[in-house]
């Protein structure tokens, strides 16, 4: 089993000791696990301060990146977990989403939250992602 840190160049640096993804390499397959991400540029400043379908569309902007240089895309997640500060902004998260993963359809999960790490975001995605690896 090899690890595999995966971060992006032009994103929102980590604030922590935590990388934006990590590719396990189980030999048969490869799995990934994808930190949550919000609505932030790469100055670290929030995008369109709670607006759920802008901040939805921004950090499936951001996933797909990781995905792809974990050489997967959306079709191979297999869960997905979601934050929204406003319950109410359900269906304006859910328009954007379906658009990105009504092929994959994954497990998910949807709380609501009293906030995020950075005023100003509503919306904050954690994927886990599984793709069988081509024989040898």
């Amino acid at each position: 089993m090899k690890k595999f840190f995966i971060a992006p160049p032009g994103q929102s640096a980590p604030r922590g000791a935590y990388t934006p993804a990590i590719r396990i390499d189980l030999g048969s397959a490869t799995l990934l696990f994808v930190t949550g991400q919000l609505a932030l540029d790469a100055a670290d400043k929030v995008v369109a301060p709670h607006d759920a379908t802008t901040q939805t569309e921004f950090i499936f902007g951001l996933l797909a990146p990781i995905l792809a240089e974990a050489g997967m895309s959306f079709a191979d997640v297999v869960r997905a977990q979601t934050y929204l500060t406003d319950i109410a902004d359900f269906s304006k998260f859910s328009a954007v989403r379906n658009r990105f993963l009504s092929e994959s359809r994954p497990a998910s999960t949807l709380l609501e939250v009293k906030g995020l790490a950075h005023p100003g975001c509503c919306v904050e995605i954690e994927l886990t992602a599984l793709k069988a690896n081509s024989p040898a």
